[in-house]
């Protein structure tokens, strides 16, 4: 009876064992996957922050550049009267 229990018992813990390792390996895959993605949804969301930053910092520089441009000529005509009325 004894022998009887321990031929079943080994191969028993060895499945047991077995079973208990592909969970945890597959628990670790998921998280593992679930880690992956969301560094890859922090990535996006840095870079798009990035990315707008610096789109809003170019649009700045337009404007201001346009701003100036019509600052130059608005004292251009100004300039223009000026030397006409004299």
């Amino acid at each position: 009876m004894n022998e009887q229990f321990f031929q079943f018992l080994i191969p028993a813990t060895g499945l047991i064992s077995g079973l208990i390792g592909a969970y945890v390996g597959l628990q670790n895959r998921a998280l593992l996957a679930e880690v992956r993605k969301e560094l890859a949804e922090l990535e996006n969301r840095i870079i798009t922050r990035i990315n707008g930053t610096f789109v809003r910092t170019s649009e700045c520089h337009l404007r201001e550049g346009h701003l100036h441009e019509r600052l130059d000529d608005m004292a251009k005509e100004l300039r223009k009267r000026d030397a006409g009325g004299s």
